[in-house]
């Protein structure tokens, strides 16, 4: 087997023993995914995927950034490409260096997919690579493994994809017009238009008015138009916000300074310090919004993004080049929460790539404000060792309950299953260490286990 029964569970035969009961209570519960970056358009249309190296290797930055770190050519891989001019060769590439993700989660819930969906035996390698491939894309010619068909293998309940406001949302209108039972959510993502960095931002924001009839040369007007794409939004089942600043600064401005703020960032004229402020008042104006539609908000700050610039001139955003840096949250939300933190109708999920903040800053800030949530380990934590560094270090301080379960923020629709597979084992390994340690009944357990794999997601989500 490429996968062992007893992967991440505790050495220890007796606390392995009550992590296997855990797991065995939630590991057939539905796969409730609230945030990821699978396309609407998979499910609209139902087309099969065209070959393994389409599926698995084009749409996964944590595959090809492993391969350009050993002096892999992106262009070799065909990232970015629409149609693959050679997919098999594209595939011999990543099978040759497979090797290289030994120890990492990426090979974890590659061996899940690779064994539970395809009934691969042998380990992916140069020498098992037109095996591999010829077996894969076999099978991803038959009706069993067109999208929906899989959503429903999965057993997923609802997954949430990530979208522009300028998108029309049609694959979703599309989606919901065909009566398909399966949930296919969109999540409102304003980045473009409210990131004075983002590439054409003022034509962004002037396709929005254009979109919604609102005047967004006006800051008004601006603010009508977000509230009216959120609407929107609302009416195809949004639930989310999700907003990826690179700080978590918020602020409280007059309304005349918003107005000046707003001048500046359209006319091209702020520097970095009136763009960081106009961000700043976009997190509490999108809080504002939040209080009146209901529509949970997500944080995610922290990455300096794009940090290649040349492969960012030459391939674009999301190319693998993005690094974490040291955030602030308890200064840097100050203003947000002073206005409203004790808010109960409102919920913000804070999202970190900086580790040292979980036991000094948000675990005490969730541990207090009812309007604070705090999302599952991110991207570059979002591995079995950052999964556990997680629950350590927040649990004694916010408990199980200012949480939110787990979600898996995957562009790689084949790792859902594997991801979710991954964080339930931890959290059950967690769970009967303090079983073990008589610091929780095991009836407890087996409550707790239940809520961090479905319910808190399902409440915190309001889905």
């Amino acid at each position: 087997m490429l996968i062992h029964p007893d992967r991440l569970f505790p050495a220890a035969s007796s606390t392995r023993k009550i992590a296997r009961k855990l797991y065995d209570s939630v590991r057939s519960l539905p796969i409730v995914s609230p945030h990821g970056h699978t396309q609407a358009a998979w499910f609209a249309k139902n087309e099969p995927f065209p070959d393994p190296a389409k599926l698995f290797v084009q749409p996964d930055h944590y595959i090809y950034r492993m391969l350009f770190s050993q002096g892999g050519s992106l262009h070799d891989l065909e990232i970015g490409q629409a149609e693959l001019k050679d997919a098999r060769k594209v595939w011999r590439i990543f099978a040759s260096h497979y090797y290289l993700f030994r120890g990492t989660p990426t090979r974890l819930c590659l061996d899940f997919a690779f064994q539970e969906l395809f009934g691969m035996e042998q380990r992916l390698s140069e020498t098992t690579a037109d095996l591999y491939f010829d077996a894969i894309s076999e099978k991803l010619r038959t009706p069993e493994f067109l999208p929906r068909a899989l959503y429903e293998r999965f057993n997923l309940e609802v997954l949430a994809t990530t979208d522009s406001p300028l998108d029309s949302l049609a694959d979703h209108k599309a989606i919901r017009d065909s009566n398909w039972k399966g949930r296919i959510l969109p999540t409102f993502r304003p980045d473009p238009v409210v990131d004075p960095e983002f590439a054409g931002f003022a034509e962004n924001v002037a396709n929005l008015g254009e979109q919604t009839g609102d005047d967004t040369a006006t800051w008004t007007g601006y603010l009508k138009a977000l509230r009216t794409t959120r609407a929107r939004f609302r009416e195809l089942g949004c639930t989310a916000t999700d907003h990826g600043h690179p700080t978590a600064q918020t602020a409280n401005f007059s309304a005349g300074e918003c107005e000046e703020l707003f001048r500046l960032v359209l006319a091209g004229d702020a520097d970095a310090d009136v763009e960081e402020s106009f961000r700043a008042q976009m997190l509490t104006e999108m809080a504002r919004m939040s209080l009146d539609d209901g529509l949970v908000m997500q944080i995610h700050p922290g990455s300096a993004r794009n940090h290649n610039r040349s492969l960012y001139e030459k391939y674009g955003r999301d190319m693998g080049a993005d690094i974490p840096t040291p955030t602030n949250y308890v200064d840097a939300l100050r203003p947000l929460l002073d206005l409203f933190g004790n808010e109960r109708g409102l919920t913000i999920i804070l999202f970190t790539l900086d580790e040292s903040t979980y036991s000094r800053e948000l675990a005490p800030l969730a541990g207090h404000y009812p309007c604070l949530r705090l999302g599952p380990p991110w991207w570059f934590h979002d591995s079995p060792e950052g999964m556990m560094r997680f629950r350590e270090r927040v649990t004694e301080t916010a408990g199980f309950y200012n949480t939110v379960g787990f979600n898996d923020d995957t562009r790689a629709f084949l790792s859902i299953p594997a991801r979710h597979d991954v964080a339930r084992r931890v959290d059950c390994s967690f769970l009967a260490k303090l079983v073990a340690q008589h610091q929780l009944d095991e009836d407890e357990a087996l409550e707790v286990a239940h809520d961090l794999a479905y319910g808190l997601v399902k409440k915190a989500y309001r889905l």
